[in-house]
């Protein structure tokens, strides 16, 4: 009895090899001939046995699954042909693999053709779907998956992009490259010339000269930057404030990083933190006019005036040109005047008082007033017109006034 189950076991292995035999030699003439659809309709019966398949043609089945899939299903394709590599390796053996890794070649390099494109039309979404395809053809190039991560950003599918940014963190990806550069001698500048033998030879042929190498700086900042730019989009800034910390633990001298998760302060009205990190940003660059401007505006909205005026007065002296440092300047100078009108209605029946407090009012506008001017110079707004005619008339300027309120009107519509 037992003989007999043995025998038919055999036999059930045998038509099921021949059964594979068939439908692998069907597959291959239909490729031959360029019937694709009938080769990958031959292998579709074969799928469910691949992990039992008759070692004879397991690497055969793998190569011409990929050859029958193609550009058409790249991704299916690119999976049967490193199913076959790896099988191949396992085994000892190099039959299929050497015509299967140029095939593997050239579907990565049409995927990854097709992504670059999508980038540069700006059609992001499908220029995610083909970068992060094409980093699952090619693992080891870990830069599709960060362009993935990129260009879904750029889509603004931030739960895709955050997905893909994580996966980065997974693998611990910097991003750090060499860059073999040299100097064009048409322009004079340097270039980024791919490789060291295309550098080698264009140097070698007279085109380039002062060859030279680079390694670019990590990426792990950018990345986790980034995912807090994601948590932002997504009303969560909390976790972009987590995340853009845990950047800076990496980077604590990375003013960018700093910048960021002091805008997150910003977005949870906490202008206490938002004061504190750019007290810290100015130690960093102490010559940066934005950050003193930063400061100046922390230090007027907590009513702290004179501390708001000296930082604005650093931003300009750093950037004589700075016109909104001149404009919140001067409109800093002119909230001295609340304390002395609210003082004025207080005396309202003391005439004395009340005509001295007016003078005060008016030495108040005669300091802010070239700030003013200098703002309304360099940049006319609605706010550096409506500033000035506001000082024109508590100064009795009556000329200046009537030459600017036309223009006032005009900015406003009426």
């Amino acid at each position: 009895m037992k003989n007999q189950i043995l025998a038919l076991t055999v036999g059930f292995l045998s038509i099921a090899s021949f059964a594979q035999k068939d439908e692998i030699k069907a597959a291959e003439k239909a490729i031959k001939k360029g019937q694709f659809k009938e080769a990958k309709a031959a292998l579709a019966g074969l799928e469910a046995t691949e992990d039992s398949m008759d070692s004879k043609y397991k690497a055969k089945y793998f190569f011409l699954k990929g050859s029958a899939y193609g550009k058409s299903n790249a991704e299916k394709a690119a999976e049967a042909y490193n199913k076959l590599i790896a099988y191949e390796k396992e085994i000892g053996k190099q039959k299929y693999t050497k015509e299967a890794e140029p095939k593997l070649n050239e579907l990565v390099q049409f995927v990854s053709k097709n992504a670059i494109e999508a980038y540069n039309k700006q059609d992001y979404k499908n220029a995610t779907s083909d970068f992060y395809l094409t980093y699952k053809l090619s693992p080891k190039d870990t830069s599709f998956l960060y362009n993935a991560a990129l260009s879904s950003s750029l889509a603004k599918d931030y739960d895709g992009s955050l997905k893909y940014y994580k996966e980065l963190q997974d693998i611990n990806y910097t991003g750090i490259s060499t860059q073999y550069i040299a100097v064009n001698k048409e322009t004079g500048e340097e270039e980024d010339l791919g490789t060291k033998a295309n550098r080698d030879a264009m140097v070698k042929f007279g085109k380039y000269t002062k060859p030279s190498e680079k390694t670019t700086a990590s990426k792990q900042a950018e990345i986790t930057k980034n995912i807090g730019y994601i948590y932002v989009n997504q009303g969560k800034p909390e976790l972009a404030i987590a995340a853009l910390e845990e950047a800076r633990k990496s980077n604590p001298k990375d003013i960018n990083l700093l910048l960021n998760q002091a805008q997150m302060y910003i977005e949870l009205e906490k202008m206490d933190k938002f004061g504190e990190l750019m007290k810290e940003a100015v130690e960093i660059d102490p010559t940066n006019p934005t950050l003193f401007f930063n400061l100046g505006v922390v230090n007027a909205q907590e009513n702290h005036i004179e501390e708001a005026i000296g930082f604005y007065e650093k931003a300009i002296e750093l950037d004589p040109e700075y016109g909104d440092a001149y404009l919140n300047l001067g409109v800093t100078i002119l909230n001295k005047r609340i304390a002395v009108i609210n003082e004025m209605n207080e005396n309202l029946s003391n005439e004395k008082k009340y005509t001295e407090l007016e003078g005060e009012l008016k030495v108040i506008c005669k300091e802010a007033l070239p700030y003013i001017i200098k703002a309304d110079e360099l940049e006319r707004t609605e706010g550096t017109v409506s500033s000035l005619l506001n000082i024109y008339d508590t100064l009795e300027m009556t000329t200046e006034a009537d030459a600017l309120r036309p223009v006032y009107k005009e900015m406003r519509g009426q």
